[in-house]
């Protein structure tokens, strides 16, 4: 059997894309649109905006990325569309496409879990990642850390109990006026500042339960601004490199807690932030293990980390009904234990 040839949809946030990807990993096209313009007045993204605007260019993206690709809708074997979790608006804009063009051409739908495409993701840019492996899914609504035990086989060993790091980060830059997207703003101004300046919290750090915690940072920082004695380059190192302690803390503990895994992997948006990949990278070579990250615009929200989780479905014949719903949250561990706190961002 050929490779499978996959058309995916993204549209659960802010970013709307559309891209042909084989099964064999070859990326044929890939569209993006960004909607910074729309929602930096607002300093974060406003969901009826997003939603509005994935109607605006979806349509004319698949059309990009079809021709680009040099294929006509008839000849692809799947349609994969991000299902959830998201804001609610932008899912269903994603997915009412995906299934109209799935029933115009008679072709199979694939309703992706955004985070299960996220956390494919290594394997499009790695061939050699194998199952079982260890996944610090991090981005601007979660934080998780999963062992990723096969294709829609996740075992949930830790999640926030309140914020995300990536919601951590965008919070973080309004407060400081650095500007949206907040959390590649807060890494600029982290660049010119002392990570030692200013004393926040870690919280949950060395502490016995696996999870993270990152809404008593986002006060710490409040405060610190608030103070007036600090220079905001030096506020922002200090909070990264207090994200960056919990992460690496609790992912050595979750570390201790499996079977050595294949890897350790870091997914999502915040696994664009240098600073985590290498504190990650050095905790991976503590353990002895292989340290795998996608390129950088693979760890951002996109259509071809959908199209490749469809490609990894379809393949182990994982399709769905056209009526399917649109989820604004969707856990990858259903049977997850419940947390305290906000843990049902899990």
């Amino acid at each position: 059997m050929s490779a499978p040839l996959i058309l995916g949809l993204e549209s659960s946030c802010d970013e709307t894309a559309a891209a042909l990807v084989r099964g064999d990993r070859t990326i044929l096209s890939h569209k993006l649109a960004g909607q910074e313009a729309h929602h930096a007045p607002f300093g974060g993204v406003v969901p009826e905006i997003a939603a509005r605007a994935h109607v605006e260019v979806l349509g004319p993206l698949v059309e990009a990325a079809l021709a680009d690709a040099g294929v006509k809708l008839g000849e692809v074997d799947a349609i994969a569309a991000t299902a959830g979790p998201g804001l609610i608006g932008g899912v269903m804009v994603g997915l009412v496409t995906g299934k109209a063009l799935a029933l115009s051409a008679g072709k199979p739908l694939v309703a992706v879990n955004h985070l299960e495409g996220h956390a494919l993701s290594p394997r499009l840019a790695d061939p050699d990642l194998a199952f079982p492996y260890l996944l610090l899914l991090v981005s601007g609504g979660h934080c998780q850390l999963l062992l990723v035990e096969g294709v829609g086989a996740y075992r949930r060993l830790a999640t926030t109990i309140d914020d995300a790091a990536g919601e951590a980060f965008d919070k973080t830059a309004k407060l400081l006026g650095l500007g949206f997207p907040g959390g590649p703003a807060v890494e600029r101004a982290a660049a010119d500042g002392d990570p030692r300046a200013v004393p926040l919290p870690r919280p949950l750090v060395g502490s016995g339960e696996p999870h993270f915690s990152f809404a008593g940072l986002k006060s710490a920082v409040l405060r610190a601004r608030d103070a007036g004695i600090h220079a905001t380059p030096d506020i922002a190192a200090s909070f990264q490199q207090a994200v960056v302690d919990c992460l690496v803390d609790r992912t050595r503990r979750a570390l201790g807690r499996i079977a050595p895994p294949t890897a350790l992997v870091v997914a999502g948006g915040v696994a664009a932030n240098r600073a985590v990949r290498g504190a990650l990278e050095q905790v991976a070579a503590e353990h002895r293990l292989r340290f795998v990250a996608p390129p950088l615009w693979l760890c951002t929200d996109n259509a071809a980390m959908i199209a490749w989780a469809g490609a990894e479905r379809f393949q182990a014949g994982l399709t769905d009904a056209l009526d399917v719903p649109a989820r604004a949250r969707w856990p990858l561990d259903p049977e997850g234990e419940r947390v305290r706190g906000a843990g049902v961002k899990a």
